[in-house]
């Protein structure tokens, strides 16, 4: 959409020129060291800079990169829009020159096949009636939208009514940033054949997958989940209405959500009136940070069917999960627990009308977890044994050593301070930032947009959000955050230009400030040697400002003030040549005492809050502020 820029040149030039009133002297000498146009949105972010931080040192070209790349006329124009709230009137225009992360509805493009395909490099397509009526043959997806920054797909009514039709994915959206998949009436009413996900979406960032009446009326078509959605971080899967009236559909879900972080998922309605269904949860969770899973209305009135959960979240750190109305008026059906939720801190369990009028229906809870909640049970048909008291799955010798022990947490991500020594060999964690490219806006333009809860709404129309959508997730999740109440002794603000970061790097440290981060990510996920180290503030006990990215429209940062900390820079070298390649930020915590005992650092390290101090590495595009030495 194109601008028209004459009707607003006489609002501009008086814009202008009512800023450079406001403008404090600017000498030939500044803009040429600059060379920045002074009416910039950079300029002004500089002048800014010379003015609240003391020091001489070099400003942080890290952090001026990603200053708004806004002209002086593209500035006034949509602040200007901005001051009306008519920025959603020109929102592809403003999300291309202030470089945001927009997701502008596109036309789609239906893609409706007939004879076996082999999908490979594949990108962001939607799929309407593919081997719809499908007599035989193959479909293979791989490489799927790899890696790209937001990953969407869209299968509806894909192989309905097929027979002996097999669809695999493969490689799908690996590595990518936020991935959403819908399949609306997958495999509906199809005999025989197979659709299997492997290595689906792992190391995604955020996955929002949503299957609809997935395999409805189906008559035996197995469908089986190994290696999906490993290695992910946060997002969430939605079953509906999956498997119902089906007949005989086995369905097999291994290595789910294995070694995930904070992964949720909902199964509502699934296996409903089916008869003999025979669904199998293996490794599902293993090793994952905080799952959450709700079971609401599974398997109701199905005949025959029998589900087995077999180390299900086994060795997870906490999670929750909810049975509700599971197997709710079934006949026949066989439920096994076998080897459930031993997770490695207690996580809990709430089961309500869980096989409630029910008929013959058998449970068997066989070396079970803790801390689960019973309510409207089936009186008659269920069995426990080997259930398992809280503690005893964990290892006693590791509660309070500080070894790492590494049960579900990235090895490397959290270690002790005593290996910030030259010459350590040690596991760097993948420390590449995911999240999409943005930009900070200029603070006459953020100032005028809303941010809150409260103006969820105002927000949605201006940058274009559907109702229900992952954009829309995506932005609540980082409104929450925000708005969340500070931690004790936590002094936190989330900031969208560098102007507001600064302030908040001042009010807490002063104005003789230094913002630093680590240089790249090389050495990501592999063995490197520690060089020469240096301790910022003479290496004593200071506190510091870090900061973290949210993912959000414009560049977003959640940054909080961190006590009791001692920050160092060290060399990253090449364990077999000694080479210098990377430059490191590290910060270790001393005080631990108010964290969680659930924390990640203490899952790894095996100890419990207060007792061990606990040391990271600064991720890209990540920073920390501390005080000048």
């Amino acid at each position: 959409m194109k601008m028209d820029r004459t009707r607003v040149n006489l609002n501009i030039s008086i814009f202008l020129f009512s800023l450079l009133s406001s403008f404090p002297v600017y000498s030939l000498a500044d803009a040429n060291a600059t060379k920045e146009n002074p009416f910039t949105a950079k300029a002004s972010l500089i002048r800014y800079w010379n003015k609240h931080i003391s020091n001489n040192l070099s400003k942080s070209s890290f952090l001026l990169s990603k200053a708004s790349p806004l002209s002086a006329v593209d500035a006034a124009f949509f602040t200007k829009l901005a001051t009306q709230r008519a920025l959603s009137t020109n929102l592809p225009a403003f999300c291309s020159a202030a470089a945001l992360f927009c997701l502008l509805d596109t036309k789609p493009v239906i893609e409706n096949h007939k004879t076996d395909a082999n999908f490979a490099s594949y990108t962001n397509k939607q799929f309407a009636n593919y081997g719809n009526a499908r007599l035989g043959g193959v479909d293979q997806f791989k490489s799927y939208s790899d890696g790209v920054n937001f990953a969407t797909g869209s299968f509806s009514r894909y192989s309905g009514a097929s027979t002996g039709h097999h669809g695999g994915f493969a490689g799908y959206s690996n590595d990518g940033n936020v991935a959403s998949s819908n399949f609306t009436s997958y495999g509906s009413s199809a005999t025989g054949g197979a659709g299997d996900f492997k290595a689906y979406m792992p190391r995604v960032n955020v996955p929002d997958l949503r299957f609809t009446s997935y395999d409805s009326d189906g008559n035996g078509h197995k469908l089986s989940f190994t290696s999906y959605v490993d290695d992910t971080n946060s997002g969430s899967q939605g079953f509906s209405s999956y498997g119902k009236n089906g007949n005989a559909v086995p369905v097999e879900f291994t290595s789910y959500g294995e070694t995930s972080n904070v992964v949720g998922s909902t199964f509502t309605g699934y296996g409903e009136l089916s008869n003999a269904a025979n669904d199998s949860f293996k490794g599902y969770t293993t090793n994952a940070n905080n799952p959450s899973n709700n079971f609401k209305n599974y398997g109701v009135s199905g005949n025959g069917g029998t589900d087995t959960f077999t180390s299900y979240r086994d060795s997870a750190n906490a999670g929750t999960d909810s049975f509700q109305s599971y197997g709710r008026k079934s006949s026949s059906g066989k439920a096994n627990f076998v080897n459930y939720g031993k997770s490695f801190n207690v996580g809990s369990d709430t089961f309500k009308e869980y096989a409630k009028e029910a008929v013959d229906q058998q449970v068997g809870f066989k070396i079970y977890g803790v801390n689960n909640t019973f309510k409207e049970y089936a009186k008659k048909g269920v069995t426990f044994a080997q259930y398992i008291k809280p503690g005893s799955s964990q290892d006693e010798s590791t509660k309070v050593s500080g070894k790492n022990v590494n049960k579900g947490v990235e090895q490397g991500k959290f270690f002790r301070e005593s290996m910030m020594k030259e010459g350590t060999v040690m596991k760097m964690p993948y420390i590449k930032d995911w999240m999409p490219k943005r930009s900070f806006l200029p603070r006459t333009i953020l100032s005028k947009l809303p941010f809150s809860t409260s103006e969820l709404a105002e927000l949605k129309r201006t940058f274009q959000v559907p109702d229900n959508s992952t954009m829309e997730g995506m932005v609540m999740n980082a409104l929450v955050e925000c708005e969340r109440a500070p931690s004790p002794g936590e002094t936190k603000r989330c900031v969208g230009s560098i102007e507001d970061m600064i302030d908040f790097a001042v009010s807490v440290l002063g104005h003789n400030v230094v913002v630093r981060t680590t240089e790249n990510v090389k050495g990501s996920g592999q063995d490197v040697m520690i060089g020469n180290i240096k301790g910022i503030n003479g290496g004593r006990v200071t506190k510091s400002v870090s900061c973290h990215q949210s993912l959000y429209p414009y560049l977003l940062y959640y940054c909080h003030s961190v006590p009791k900390v001692r920050v160092y820079e060290a060399d990253i070298l090449d364990v077999k040549t000694k080479a210098k390649i990377n430059n490191g930020v590290a910060i270790c915590h001393i005080d631990t005492s108010t964290w969680s005992p659930s924390h990640g650092a203490f899952v790894a390290l095996g100890s419990k809050p207060g007792l061990i101090e606990v040391c990271h590495w600064i991720f890209e595009n990540d920073m920390t502020w501390a005080i000048a030495d």
